[in-house]
């Protein structure tokens, strides 16, 4: 639903199935944003983030956080975060506002 959203908004989308891939496609071909969820198999959000972190040239991207997971997530590390439910509106929004924002960290 959110990857329909996301293209119909207009925006590029391309999905990894885990953690390790998704850092794999941000190294090799940095996008704009990047939506995660928190809850990625081998590897979690929060570790993505932290690898995105302690990368020169991936730390300045946006990341907005889709979750249903409950773990804190410090604001100054991302965009936004969103709680699961979440409308394709409201995600949409916050890819806007991300990508108009800049990186937050």
């Amino acid at each position: 639903m959110f990857r329909q959203a996301i293209h119909f908004a207009g925006f590029i989308v391309r999905e990894a199935g885990d953690g390790p891939a998704a850092l794999h496609m941000i190294d090799d071909d940095p996008p704009d944003l990047v939506v995660l969820d928190l809850l990625l198999p081998t590897l979690d959000g929060l570790s993505v983030l932290s690898e995105m972190a302690a990368h020169g040239h991936t730390r300045h991207i946006p990341v907005v956080i889709v979750t249903g997971s409950t773990l804190n997530v410090d604001p100054r590390d991302v965009s936004c975060v969103l709680r699961k439910p979440v409308s394709p509106g409201r995600l949409i929004a916050a890819i806007q506002d991300g990508l108009h924002s800049g990186a937050t960290r």
